[in-house]
């Protein structure tokens, strides 16, 4: 296998255990083709729907640890989450076809080595057998499903390194070049104080009427909800023992020792008492489905839609899934209790009224017409504006530029750098441009080593991107998945 290659744009699938514990996001129902329940084809290669899901569950991490928790379904659809997870398994797809039209394979020694050097699995100091069928059962992962994608990784990686090489004398010296080109810059910033818009209710609702689908009701579905409560299970010391022995690997100290069966055995009694809870609702279950409940067996009735919903972000995602032919949820824990669900009625999004809307309108409203006068400002003042001067500028640029912070100081100089005119502007954001003119170049003498990592990481970047136009020309890509 080749070297780690962390810079790497195309995402394999699973070559580390980084999606383990990052959680599973779903986004409803879709409509699938008569493809075996594929979402895609490429080439010779099927992407499964879980494929795809997972993809996008392990991008949906990735952004809620970037935004510190804080990322939501609705940006998720924003930021097209489910188009870049898209993305991303047909272009590992497209290299599956290139290994297959190779004749490369992963062996089972190779698979096992990767498998069994995973510290994740490992239990004091050795991997550990029964370990890894906990923690992969744990993430809703099948043993057959995990080792296929990571075998699947394997590949991809083996592919990847054929076309691997080492940066060439001349590579790293253009590269250090570039890096030490130097721009001194005449600059000014705009941002939206330097506009003003009108806000009259009637802008703001001639705004709306060209854009109602945007202001809509959230859907939402009436539920009937029963409730298992928590029971006990009586469970002696017999039961108590056979239960620990069993189940030894879920009774750990914070430092993931296996607790002794003495500090152990009030989680062991929890444990038991939560199985015979499970187990009457089931039995609940069963007979709600038959509509042979219990006559003292009471259920609630009541509607929920994502903002206003009682239950987490996973099982509002299956209670969207339900449909009239298929209204049944099995029970699935909450807190102390167990739930089962049955979908009476799903009451689909609806135009609001201005009225209703007229917040969001108006702060929609605001945030587009301001980015629109502040981009015709810029247009408008880019042939003749006078600003401030900079020190010569580098595409390393370390301090920041006055009235710019450490962040827009690094964006704005990335921009700088591959514009290809004297005199520009780059945007910041919706709320900030700068404009510049490039006055003066030189460049600068550095007599400072020329990293081959980077000049490697640039190179595979290129080849990256060209392998996958390439193979985008070579192999027919097919989607099944209605609406996407």
């Amino acid at each position: 296998m080749q070297r780690h290659r962390k810079y790497l744009v195309i995402t394999i699938w699973i070559s580390t255990f980084a999606f383990i514990g990052a959680g599973f996001v779903g986004w409803g129902q879709y409509s699938y083709g008569e493809k075996a329940g594929a979402v895609a084809k490429v080439g010779d290669i099927s992407i499964t729907q879980r494929e795809w899901q997972q993809a996008y569950s392990r991008l949906y991490g990735q952004y809620n640890q970037i935004f510190q928790g804080n990322f939501d379904e609705k940006q998720a659809e924003s930021f097209g989450l489910k188009q870049q997870a898209m993305r991303q398994v047909v272009e590992q797809a497209l290299i599956l076809n290139l290994a297959n039209s190779y004749n490369l394979e992963v062996t089972k020694e190779e698979l096992s080595k990767v498998i069994t050097s995973q510290d994740m699995f490992f239990e004091n100091g050795t991997f550990s057998k029964d370990l890894y069928a906990k923690i992969l059962k744990q993430n809703r992962l099948s043993i057959v499903d995990y080792e296929s994608d990571l075998r699947n990784s394997i590949l991809i990686q083996k592919v990847l390194s054929l076309f691997q090489s080492d940066p060439l004398p001349l590579e790293e010296k253009v590269f250090a070049t570039a890096k030490n080109i130097a721009d001194k810059i005449e600059y000014k910033i705009l941002d939206t104080q330097d506009v003003s818009i009108e806000t009259s209710e009637e802008a703001v609702k001639s705004y709306w009427e060209t854009r109602q689908q945007n202001y809509m009701t959230r859907p939402s579905f009436t539920l009937q909800v029963l409730t298992q409560e928590k029971i006990s299970a009586d469970a002696d010391e017999n039961a108590i023992l056979e239960y620990y022995n069993a189940n030894r690997h879920d009774f750990t100290d914070a430092q993931g020792k296996i607790l002794e069966l003495a500090d152990a055995k009030e989680q062991v009694i929890a444990a038991l008492d939560d199985k015979a809870t499970n187990k009457q609702a089931l039995r609940n279950y069963i007979a709600f489905k038959k509509g042979k409940l219990d006559e003292n067996v009471a259920t609630e009735t009541i509607t929920v839609d994502e903002a206003n919903n009682p239950y987490s972000k996973e099982l509002f995602a299956e209670i969207a899934a339900l449909n009239i032919t298929s209204p049944f949820l099995k029970p699935r824990k909450a807190g102390d209790t167990y739930i089962t669900l049955k979908l009476e009625q799903i009451n689909p999004a609806t135009p609001k009224s201005f009225e209703d809307a007229k917040a969001a309108v108006l702060a929609d409203y605001t945030k587009e017409e301001s980015a629109r006068k502040l981009q015709q400002l810029a247009e408008n003042s880019l042939a003749s504006f006078k600003g401030r001067l900079s020190g010569f500028i580098t595409p390393a640029q370390a301090s920041t530029l006055a009235g710019l912070n450490k962040e827009e100081t690094k964006l704005f100089v990335s921009k700088l750098f591959v514009a290809s005119q004297k005199r520009g502007y780059v945007p910041l954001n919706e709320n900030k441009i700068v404009l510049f003119n490039i006055r003066e170049q030189k460049l600068l003498s550095n007599e400072e080593p020329t990293e081959a990592m980077q000049v490697a990481r640039l190179k595979d970047s290129i080849f990256d991107r060209s392998l996958i136009k390439m193979l985008e020309s070579k192999y027919t890509v097919e989607s099944f998945v209605g609406g996407n």
